[in-house]
């Protein structure tokens, strides 16, 4: 295999993944949820995950914040160590674990009903059956793709369609708030995308 044709392989494949993604109501029941106790209840939402699926919760957080819904990343490990205090009533929580097997978050989930028992918990995760699933009020499977890597370890495939379903999450939820131009302007003052903003806004009112 050449090497165009190995990259066309791997594009393909992490495409057909995205495509893949199972779509059912679980995602207005997400949405709605998330709307109820940050938008109503003035709660926020409170991401976290281990290793690279963190680094996708700490995307989804600064996005959801970005576009209009508070929203704050927890690493699991430093929640073990007094960051579990950000956790208040009204809260919910978005747990990203490919495997939902991660031992630090299904930790933070006892950790976090000891301040706040009744948290509503969101999994996003490619094991429908497991025991991060059972303990959550919606999961959003992701299909559990196969990694693209040479391995089958490296997370790969799975972080992408883990990102892709951050991005429904936060569109969704842009649509139900009507969040516009002149909030997002509000948002990023600065840099491109502050600049790109305001000049819309100007334009819009000439």
């Amino acid at each position: 295999m050449n090497l165009d044709t190995y990259i066309s392989d791997i594009i393909e494949r992490e495409a057909a993944a995205v495509r893949n993604i199972p779509i059912d109501n679980k995602y207005a029941e997400a949405i709605d949820l998330i709307y109820e106790y940050v938008h109503q209840k003035n709660g926020k939402l409170v991401t976290s995950g281990m290793g690279k699926a963190g680094q996708i919760a700490l995307n989804i957080a600064t996005t959801f914040s970005s576009t209009g819904t508070p929203a704050i990343f927890l690493h699991p490990s430093d929640a073990q160590h007094g960051d579990l205090g950000i956790i208040q009533a009204n809260d919910i929580l978005l747990l990203v674990s490919n495997s939902g097997k991660t031992n630090e978050i299904l930790q933070l989930i006892e950790l976090s009903k000891r301040l706040v028992s009744d948290i509503p918990i969101i999994v996003i995760t490619g094991n429908k059956d497991s025991v991060l699933a059972s303990k959550a009020n919606i999961v959003l499977d992701t299909g559990n793709p196969p990694e693209v890597c040479p391995l089958g370890l490296t997370p790969t495939t799975s972080t992408t369609v883990m990102t892709v379903i951050g991005d429904i999450l936060v569109t969704l939820m842009m649509k139900k708030i009507n969040f516009t131009v002149e909030d997002y302007a509000k948002r990023h003052h600065s840099g491109y995308l502050g600049e790109k903003s305001k000049m819309f806004i100007s334009n819009n009112n000439k």
